[in-house]
């Protein structure tokens, strides 16, 4: 279904908790870093489910359960239980289900968490190719993972069994830095069969699917830090979308976003929930927002006035990707990004 191009970030008189019944919510970068609450989320989270919010966690990563996260949170200081988690272990799980026979055995290439995940869709977890799987599940494993566990899924792969996947995310943050992903282990099994596989995760729709399917929601906001997942996903279920700036995510490649990058709000943090969204107002050749005005001409991507930085940046998308429309901004916002301090 063809979708208008976004080309400005959206206002919202209402705050946001009060516009939207439910925040699908990504975890890492947004919630939590390196196992840590990041600031003001906590307080943020606490204010918007105090609002009448329904708050759900959605996680690519697929080695932890929903308990362990739900009991994460609650740790933080952010009270919460399992079925508010939704993982991409249960999206694949799922997909699946769909297409093999209950109790069949699948060859799980991964953690706790898909094991879980496929029981609890009635399918049961095997270890080796020997074991007659009808499908191979991978999802991140962790750091200990044993290589000969990816033998194992090319044995199988390479016989025709059906190879599903939880995500591809190339990288997974870790308290030590950026850290190889679930994509990464992914691409080992590819390249030794030339197989492709079927994906569950952000930002494809099985994951969109489950998330909808475990919450209810009927207008929901998805909240993330990444523009390839979070904001791919929210544009491909076609639901709206804020972007904060605690996680991967930086001013230039938010400039640069081709269309389904392009989220609906932007914000620095969680505190974006609790507050409106001031609107970006197309005037002469560029577009204001509060005490900044940005046009788009030449080689570069020009800012003017003052005022708030997260106003600036909103006024800098607008102009960057209008002058783009439906393709990726290639223009020099370096100098505007700069006096932002971005």
């Amino acid at each position: 279904m063809s979708q208008t191009v976004r080309t400005r970030p959206e206002g919202s008189e209402q705050a946001l908790f009060e516009a939207y019944d439910t925040a699908l919510l990504d975890l890492d970068g947004v919630v939590y870093a390196g196992g840590d609450a990041i600031a003001h989320a906590v307080e943020s989270l606490g204010t918007a489910r105090a609002g009448g919010m329904h708050l759900a966690y959605v996680t690519n990563n697929a080695l932890r359960t929903p308990d362990v996260v739900a009991a994460h949170l609650t740790e933080l200081g952010v009270p919460a239980e399992a079925a508010d988690v939704i993982t991409s272990a249960q999206a694949v799980a799922r997909l699946i289900s769909d297409q093999v026979p209950q109790g069949a055995r699948v060859l799980v290439i991964g953690g706790e968490g898909l094991r879980v995940a496929l029981r609890e869709r009635g399918l049961v977890p095997v270890d080796s190719a020997d074991d007659e799987p009808v499908a191979v599940v991978q999802g991140y494993g962790g750091p200990e993972l044993p290589w000969g566990r990816f033998a194992e899924a090319c044995y199988a792969v390479a016989r025709g069994v059906p190879w599903f996947a939880s995500n591809t995310d190339l990288t997974i943050p870790s308290a030590r830095g950026i850290a190889p992903g679930n994509g990464a282990a992914v691409e080992v099994v590819r390249i030794a069969t030339g197989a492709e596989p079927q994906v569950a995760g952000k930002p494809l729709p099985p994951m969109h699917r489950e998330t909808v399917i475990r919450t209810g929601a009927r207008r929901p906001l998805v909240v993330g830090d990444r523009l390839d997942t979070d904001i791919e996903g929210a544009f491909n279920g076609q639901v709206d979308s804020l972007l904060v700036l605690t996680g991967v995510t930086d001013g230039a490649q938010l400039l640069a976003a081709p269309p389904q990058h392009r989220p609906t709000y932007v914000d620095q943090d969680l505190r974006g929930l609790l507050t409106g969204q001031p609107e970006v107002v197309a005037e002469g050749d560029g577009f204001r927002c509060g005490g900044w005005t940005a046009t788009a001409g030449g080689e570069r991507v020009e800012l003017t006035g003052q005022g708030g930085t997260l106003d600036g940046l909103r006024a800098l998308c607008a102009a960057a990707w209008t002058a783009a429309g439906d393709g990726s901004c290639e223009l020099d916002g370096g100098k505007a990004l700069a006096r932002l301090g971005l």
